[in-house]
């Protein structure tokens, strides 16, 4: 059994711990493998290990591996989400190549990605990143403008409005951790309430997944657990 084998299933026991404890069922919660800065090689032997759905925050290396990955596993399906930011000179890549992108804060962004988007494939599926922690430094929309945000977005052709995704600040306090999922699922169920069609809240990675399934979380983001310490080589 190999490494990514072994730790996809630890992966898979935690998220299982968790939805059990939250009194939440096992399938109601997705595990998005985060691969960025690892070779075709570690996605490959992932896939083989049952995983499906992919993460990649740079888009070049993206579109490689998208391509590598097709050509060595013709017949299996894979889902592509892009997870890292939106530059507005690359959102036609992103359009043409990804499945899911969970980092859309601005309505230019989301225009490019609708205009961009191939009509041979099927709608984008789009979150809307929020900064949930009010961070200066992080990306995402404000929570007081998600709503507004989210209305453009859904109006937009060959897009569809799935849901939202934080990455709140990092805490190891697990109530902390909590709160602030707590909070984007507030904003996420206010956006419901108001008749979107939403049924995802990305959130939660290897560090606070818990208390991210805990507080609702459908798609968990985990990289380093089930791939390894990264690599960095990026500028």
């Amino acid at each position: 059994m190999s490494t990514i084998t072994e730790n996809l299933q630890a992966v898979a026991d935690a998220i299982g711990a968790a939805t059990a404890e939250a009194r939440r069922p096992r399938d109601s919660v997705r595990l998005l493998a985060v691969s960025k800065t690892f070779g075709p090689a570690a996605v490959i032997e992932a896939v083989q290990a049952g995983q499906r759905a992919f993460g990649e925050n740079y888009v070049q290396e993206g579109i490689d591996k998208v391509a590598a990955v097709a050509a060595a596993l013709p017949d299996i399906g894979l889902e592509w989400h892009f997870i890292g930011p939106i530059q507005s000179n690359k959102t036609r890549p992103i359009a043409e190549h990804f499945d899911w992108v969970h980092t859309v804060e601005r309505e230019k962004i989301a225009q490019r990605l609708a205009e961009q988007r191939p009509d041979t494939r099927g709608p984008l599926n789009v979150c809307l990143q929020v900064n949930i922690s009010g961070e200066a430094s992080k990306s995402g929309v404000a929570p007081d403008d998600v709503a507004a945000l989210a209305r453009a977005v859904a109006a937009l052709p060959k897009l569809r409005l799935r849901g939202l995704m934080a990455i709140p600040e990092p805490t190891e306090d697990f109530a902390a951790q909590r709160a602030a999922f707590a909070a984007l699922r507030v904003l996420y169920e206010d956006l419901r309430g108001q008749g979107f069609a939403l049924d995802t809240l990305s959130m939660g990675m290897s560090a606070d997944l818990r208390a991210a399934i805990m507080e609702g979380a459908t798609i968990v983001r985990v990289g380093s657990a089930i791939f390894g310490a990264r690599h960095y080589n990026k500028g």
